[in-house]
């Protein structure tokens, strides 16, 4: 069975929430929908406070190249713009909405019924995706319009479609296959037309034979799309894993997957293609996992965008007795939050709760020199070294080892038997290379 060779690990699953169907949480009182949920520059806000907004309105434009527009996930009234805690712990501006009665803006289509046919142009489906404020829903919310205009000079031959869901813990994508196969499908076959490509693969993990099954018989009424199981493997859903997995092509260091003819995108942001372009429904909630091995009810929400965080843990039964930590995202490459009020985003896979004995860490000791890091590590890097010249302030050592190849996975932190804080200290040095690198450019 197909998978990629280099590094690597296979943490438990924990899939406690894969056999629960999608439930809708119920609109909140109120929403916080940040400008900066996406990668690239924030969002301008085109409304101002006192205005009446509807569900789908546009509130706020992407006028950068690589930005994203953003759209009221609720109907009410707009009470400020202002600073809130998102996931990253740092006060981002955000415009907050009192909610109201629903009422959706009357060019969306919100009726169940499927529309398979798209006669738009490639160029109109492109402009489409970007009016609708579609991003990456795999965790990096990349503006997913950018990922469909192929720079002259390079040709698309593939469109990878990832999903893996390797993250332990996570259900969302499994869960979307399962319940939204035909509009996914559809999807996919827009953004086929609107690459040029006529071949599709769809990589799933053999550990959702349930949805290998149903989409595997969907693909064979839609030409040129193919099912491919993988073997488990963390991160297989990475892009770069995931093509050397699916079509053996290694992409080259700093480079994007165009430059070996691939396009990935995440089974989810093929729905919200569907929904945007077939239904003129704009990015205003997706499907988040709520889960952890104390919660009482862990289940698969649909989710308005700007919900805190606290309204999906109340409808899982709430907070534990003796909580250690609630994550956004998965285990492996999540993020502790500090404020349970935090908004859920475009980019929010998941809501994990951790008890105290689980959120503990392993007690640091000297490096021993094992080399578990460097074996696992997909990108062939030796996290054990980069740690260490991060400690010693040696940021220009670092680039020169490739310290920004690092897609930050945790492999290496997750099997270091001392219990260094790898990745952590990896974040620090990347963000220092960065910083070094922009300011090069600057000159």
């Amino acid at each position: 069975m197909k998978t990629f060779k280099l590094g690597g690990v296979h943490p438990p699953e924990n899939k406690f929430s894969e056999k629960q169907p999608v439930e809708i949480l119920p609109v909140p009182e109120s929403v916080s929908i940040p400008l900066a949920q996406h990668l690239g520059v924030p969002a301008n806000p085109v409304v101002k406070k006192g205005d009446k907004v509807k569900t789908g309105q546009l509130i706020a434009k992407g006028e950068a190249f690589i930005s994203a527009n953003i759209h009221s996930s609720v109907t009410g009234t707009v009470t400020k713009i202002d600073d809130v805690i998102d996931t990253s712990g740092y006060r981002k501006k955000a415009i907050i909405i009192k909610t109201e009665e629903d009422e959706w803006d009357g060019s969306i289509d919100t009726s169940d019924n499927l529309i398979k046919e798209c006669n738009l142009s490639r160029e109109d489906i492109v402009k489409k995706i970007n009016e609708m404020g579609i991003v990456g829903m795999g965790g990096a919310a990349f503006p997913s319009h950018v990922k469909l205009m192929v720079p002259k000079g390079k040709k698309a031959e593939y469109f990878l479609i990832n999903g893996v869901e390797c993250e332990p813990y996570l259900t969302a994508d499994h869960r979307l296959m399962l319940e939204k196969g035909e509009e996914l499908m559809v999807g996919i076959t827009i953004q086929m037309k609107a690459l040029g490509v006529d071949k599709a693969i769809i990589g799933i993990e053999n550990n959702k034979p349930d949805a290998i099954e149903y989409i595997g018989k969907l693909a064979q009424e839609y030409k040129g799309i193919s099912v491919e199981p993988l073997k488990i493997k963390y991160p297989q859903g990475a892009e770069k894993q995931l093509i050397k997995a699916l079509i053996n092509r290694e992409v080259p260091s700093g480079k994007l997957p165009i430059e070996v003819g691939c396009v990935v995108h995440n089974v989810g942001t093929a729905f919200a293609v569907y929904e945007a372009v077939q239904k003129n429904k704009p990015l205003i909630e997706r499907i988040i996992t709520v889960t952890g091995s104390n919660i009482e009810k862990p289940c698969n929400l649909m989710v308005r965008i700007g919900s805190p965080v606290a309204a999906l843990i109340e409808v899982a039964g709430g907070l534990p007795d003796n909580p250690g930590k609630v994550i956004s995202g998965g285990p492996m490459m999540g993020k502790a939050l500090n404020d349970l009020d935090v908004p859920v985003t475009k980019g929010t896979s998941g809501i994990l709760v951790f008890s105290k004995k689980q959120s503990g860490r392993v007690p640091e000791i000297t490096c021993i020199r094992c080399g578990k890091c460097v074996n696992t590590c997909p990108m062939a890097l030796e996290p054990f070294f980069l740690a260490l010249l991060v400690d010693k302030q040696r940021f220009e050592d670092c680039e020169e080892n490739m310290i920004m190849d690092c897609m930050e996975c945790g492999s290496c932190h997750f099997v270091c038997p001392s219990g260094r804080p790898l990745l952590d200290s990896i974040r620090v040095g990347k963000s220092n290379v960065g910083k070094m690198i922009r300011e090069r450019s600057d000159k």
